[in-house]
């Protein structure tokens, strides 16, 4: 199995909610590995290149006011097929067709590469 990396937003509906750690435990209870975390406000810029598959869209600009009305968490999950298992876990997005290196919330510099002492028992 592949080692993958995946990014994960939990969006405005979700913080304001109160979900923010509930969606942390599911994907550590899967077994995945947390290198990124952080809350931000995106702004219009961020919003825009984030949904730039649907620009010209008629649903673009709620997609864009929606986004950058709260703050968002952003996170980089790693682990075996993790696209796949997330995709699975959240529903239906489509993340494999996003091009490696087009992350925009996470510069390599902030992931923290780190190796879980449980992580030999849970993926080997």
């Amino acid at each position: 199995m592949a080692v993958e990396r995946t990014l994960v937003l939990v969006k405005p509906d979700g913080v304001q909610r109160g979900f923010v750690g509930d969606v942390i435990t599911r994907f550590e209870r899967r077994g995945l590995h947390l290198l990124g975390l952080k809350l931000l406000v995106m702004d219009r810029a961020l919003a825009e290149r984030h949904y730039a598959e649907h620009a010209g869209k008629p649903f673009f600009e709620s997609l864009v006011t929606y986004i950058t009305a709260s703050p968002v968490v952003a996170m980089v999950w790693e682990g075996p097929e993790v696209v796949a298992l997330v995709r699975a876990m959240i529903g239906a997005t489509d993340p494999t067709n996003a091009p490696p290196g087009t992350n925009l919330f996470f510069a390599p510099a902030e992931m923290v590469e780190w190796r879980s002492d449980v992580s030999r028992w849970v993926t080997g």
